[in-house]
């Protein structure tokens, strides 16, 4: 009978130090529930997805969050919010936050909605119900700031860790100036989806570049969905551009660089291209797209060293779903659980107001540069990884996604098609 009392109190002060840890007790039964917002059909959606997930295991695998000395595991809910399809309303997007608010008991949001239209509606559930949210793909418009900037007390729960389409303007502006001097190029032909994100990134695009003294043949606006660009890509061919600008985020753009690289246009494609950000690119169009230059909006999204992080996760993302950062949402997905981890430790509390604050304070260096929100709550970018968050822009060559800009952090030179040269 001793034997047996000594045993099951042995058993009793082990499972007492397991749920122990240094004197921070640690609760399975309350983790601290992240509400997933994505389109998990679209690559926007599942590579947020899979960024979200492998960092809410590494800190569940350490221990989970410590919050005023207890630590809680994080737990992710997703739902899709079906926003990057064709034809579906933005109120489909706003009742999956909503089921992940009042259903699925979310503490917080991270990733979505992705179209930015729904990001905007959005806005209003997340400043009714109190849930802070970072925005971390598909969302690039500037008004998503600008609105916690001119209305704080009602939007200061909504935060983006990824980039905006002004900012990458400024990068496209900036490294075209720079093939300027290299190439002499100054002609550019612009192709983008009719989504707000893509419209207002052709209108940037062409104001700086025509600011910059460039000229700019034409800007052609196509519907989501579309599969022939033929008609575009002759009037850039017979104007002789030598930059065809494109933003889309549909997966038929790989149909414009197929049909690019079979009419040989002597027009050298960049942009932001959903299709050609994954890996699988290579194969899917046969090797087509090689020469394409790529915006993935933050580094770590394809392999670079920018900081000692970012290929420890580009690493951990292979060994967990078997290949590559695929694209836009995975390295800022990713990150944004280590920011809101970092922030409820800081606040010591769940509540919003103290994690707003921890949140306007915490200053890290990241997978891809140093981590930090400015007044209106986007993260601060910069060319340079130890003043800010940096872009991936790279260049398909010879089937690997190379880092070509910007420079402090480029792996490689461009490269001219052979029919350029």
């Amino acid at each position: 009978m001793k034997r047996l009392v000594y045993f099951l109190l042995s058993m009793f002060l082990v499972f007492g130090l397991l749920l122990t840890n240094g004197g921070i007790s640690y609760s399975a039964e309350n983790p601290i529930v992240i509400g997933a917002p994505l389109a998990t059909a679209f690559l926007y959606g599942w590579d947020a997805e899979r960024g979200i997930k492998l960092a809410a295991e590494e800190i569940n695998a350490q221990g989970g969050v410590n919050v005023g000395g207890k630590k809680r595991p994080f737990k992710v809910e997703v739902i899709d919010t079906r926003d990057l399809e064709p034809g579906v309303p933005v109120s489909e997007a706003l009742l999956a936050v909503e089921k992940l608010i009042l259903e699925k008991k979310a503490d917080f949001l991270i990733g979505g909605p992705v179209r930015s239209e729904a990001a905007l509606a959005a806005m209003d559930l997340l400043s009714k119900h109190k849930k802070i949210s970072i925005v971390t793909t598909g969302t690039l418009t500037p008004l998503y700031n600008k609105r916690v900037a001119d209305n704080y007390d009602k939007y200061k729960y909504c935060f983006r860790n990824s980039n905006t389409s002004l900012n990458m303007m400024n990068e496209f502006v900036t490294l075209l100036e720079d093939m300027k001097k290299t190439f002499g190029f100054n002609k550019a032909y612009i192709m983008v989806q009719d989504v707000e994100h893509a419209r207002k990134g052709g209108e940037f695009m062409k104001k700086g570049l025509t600011d910059k003294g460039w000229q700019v043949i034409d800007m052609k606006i196509y519907p989501t969905g579309n599969t022939d660009y033929s008609l575009g890509l002759t009037e850039a061919k017979n104007k002789g551009a030598q930059i065809l600008f494109i933003w889309m985020d549909m997966p038929e753009s790989a149909v414009l660089l197929k049909q690019w690289s079979d009419m040989k246009v002597k027009a050298l494609p960049l942009g932001f291209v959903c299709a050609a950000e994954q890996p699988g690119f290579w194969k899917a169009t046969g090797g087509k797209g090689e020469y394409l230059i790529v915006n993935v909006c933050n580094g770590g999204n394809a392999p670079a060293k920018i900081t000692p992080w970012t290929m420890k996760f580009v690493e951990a993302y292979k060994k967990r779903w078997g290949l590559e950062p695929e694209g836009y949402g995975t390295s800022s997905s990713y990150m944004a659980v280590y920011q809101l981890k970092y922030a409820i430790e800081k606040a010591g509390s769940l509540d919003p107001d103290k994690v707003i604050n921890a949140l306007e304070t915490l200053d890290f260096m990241g997978v891809y540069g140093r981590m930090r929100f400015d007044k209106s709550h986007q993260i601060i970018p910069s060319f340079d990884p130890k003043e800010g968050a940096v872009t991936c822009i790279f260049q398909w060559q010879a089937g690997k996604r190379i880092q070509i800009f910007p420079p402090k952090v480029a792996e490689g030179k461009i490269m001219l098609p052979p029919w350029m040269k």
